[in-house]
């Protein structure tokens, strides 16, 4: 309940991992000579600035654009989603930005100064993307990596290949993976010996554990999403993939997970009370899905901690092909976050999900 309580403290002090709507400006001040093209790095930030980011010389950036989710290292060691003001490339393929984005997951690599605190890239320092191509009719990625690729440590080896997969299918055009090493097709991974024979896709899973009671021979999986909090105390989200038995409703399955909590990895959040109950799950003819929980912890009107609110939203769009959501608390309406948001209408996953401030 502590945890619980917390969350309620950080939403009343409007700390908003999920902004719907960021503004930038653009526009770069011409010089009169010539002069040699800065770093990538340097580069990374001056976009940065042009894409909206906010100094005053005495803080730090607090607001950019976002261009692009990218899944990174926290300090748990656990893969999490973050959206980053990433530099747009002149050219319009799709493989060029899917390129950017994965330059950025890579260990103090070109664009570590747009990585907040408290997170780090998770393939080895020195990769090099060397191409990404797209095979629009299969909406697969066939990624290019160098040598360095495979100089990671064994314990990274599949956490590397959900990072890869997960960044790079928050693409509507990309559906599967595959990975290339100078010029070569992997079929595995070369040290845990990973099975790389098949394309990579969403349903290989991110942050896998096994829930309680499930056989991992004979388990289902569901993606559940919980609350974490940053050095600077900002709250975000963090997908887990859990292992249940099989033979459930996966959407009910998955809300029923999300109210049991988090293991003990990676000091998550629990989003709700040991009290909350789900009293269903219904989808309308539009597609709409209407998740009903009852909680005797919130009076009628009172504001509802957003991270309970945006994991159940997050929840059901992974699990149930990315419907709109409503939600309903103790057979009550209106439903209002702590983001000002009125969950008793339709809402859609975030475009951009864990805008966190550098």
């Amino acid at each position: 309940m502590s945890k619980i309580y917390r969350i309620r403290r950080i939403s009343a002090a409007g700390l908003l991992a999920v902004p719907i709507i960021m503004s930038g400006c653009s526009g770069f001040s011409k010089e009169s000579k010539e002069v040699d093209p800065p770093p990538a790095q340097q580069e990374a930030q001056m976009l940065q600035m042009v894409n909206g980011a906010v100094t005053d010389g005495a803080t730090k950036t607090t607001a950019v654009a976002p261009t692009a989710t990218v899944y990174l290292f926290n300090e748990n060691g656990l893969l999490a989603p973050v959206s980053l003001a990433l530099p747009q490339s002149d050219d319009k393929n799709v493989g060029a930005s899917l390129r950017v984005a994965l330059e950025s997951i890579v260990k103090d690599g070109l664009y570590k100064t747009l990585i907040p605190e408290g997170f780090m890239g998770v393939l080895p320092a020195g990769t090099e993307v060397k191409d990404v191509s797209v095979e629009k009719d299969k909406k697969t990625a066939i990624v290019e990596f160098s040598k360095p690729f495979v100089t990671y440590d064994a314990k990274n080896e599949r956490a590397m290949l959900e990072a890869i997969t997960w960044t790079l299918t928050g693409d509507a055009n990309i559906k599967h993976v595959q990975i290339w090493v100078d010029g070569e097709k992997l079929t595995q991974m070369p040290i845990n010996q990973t099975p790389l024979d098949q394309s990579l896709g969403r349903e290989f899973g991110i942050n896998l554990e096994k829930g309680e009671g499930a056989n991992y021979l004979t388990s289902s999986p569901v993606v559940v999403y919980f609350s974490a909090l940053s050095p600077a105390g900002i709250p975000y989200y963090v997908p887990i993939t859990r292992l249940v038995d099989p033979g459930q409703n996966k959407l009910h399955t998955a809300l029923g997970e999300l109210i049991h909590g988090p293991g003990i990895r990676g000091d998550l959040v629990q989003v709700m009370t040991s009290g909350t109950s789900l009293e269903s799950v219904k989808t309308s003819k539009d597609g709409t899905v209407t998740v009903a929980l009852k909680d005797d912890m919130f009076a009628e009107g009172e504001q509802v901690p957003q991270e309970m609110l945006q994991s159940v939203v997050l929840t059901v769009a992974e699990n149930a092909g990315n419907p709109k959501v409503k939600i309903q608390l103790n057979g009550t309406a209106p439903v209002i976050g702590s983001d000002q948001l009125n969950y008793s209408e339709p809402v859609s996953r975030p475009e951009y999900i864990n805008e966190i401030p550098l």
